[in-house]
């Protein structure tokens, strides 16, 4: 499979930059990591997509309001590994579609996505990214121009 087309719930390996690792300097990810597609949009002037990713962890949140739990079934339907697993709603990262960071699914001759995670579960990771913005907002790390 070549480079996927880019959908809202698409799960993709990628080199996730943390918002605190950006604003120390570093410029690329030190980890490639699941993320799920949250946003996507046609950039007015040039009409570029551009899209923002919000990563998936194993790293259980300090505050449960910044994070979602992924059920063990979608990350069993997604190929992913069975240990416990959160998506980070507080911190993403948005750039210019497909960007640099994309990366090859691990085992994988040209997969770039695991799959699709199920709209229920989408739409319980944009409420929670809504009430996180309400409160203050969603720290947006820029990757490419």
């Amino acid at each position: 499979m070549a480079i996927p087309t880019p959908e809202v719930g698409l799960v993709l390996n990628y080199a996730y930059l943390w918002h605190d690792e950006h604003r120390r300097g570093l410029e690329e990810g030190r980890k490639n990591r699941p993320s799920v597609i949250v946003l996507k949009t046609m950039r007015a002037k040039d009409g570029e997509t551009i899209v923002m990713v919000l990563p998936i962890t194993h790293s259980a949140p300090i505050n449960p309001e910044l994070a979602v739990e992924t059920p063990a079934r979608v990350k069993a339907h997604l190929g992913l590994d069975d240990e416990r697993s959160w998506v980070v709603v507080d911190e993403g990262n948005q750039f210019v579609w497909p960007g640099y960071d994309l990366r090859k699914i691990p085992g994988s001759v040209d997969d770039y996505a695991y799959g699709f995670i199920p709209p229920k579960l989408f739409w319980k990771i944009i409420e929670a990214m809504k009430a996180v913005h309400a409160k203050g907002g969603v720290k947006s790390t820029p990757r490419n121009p």
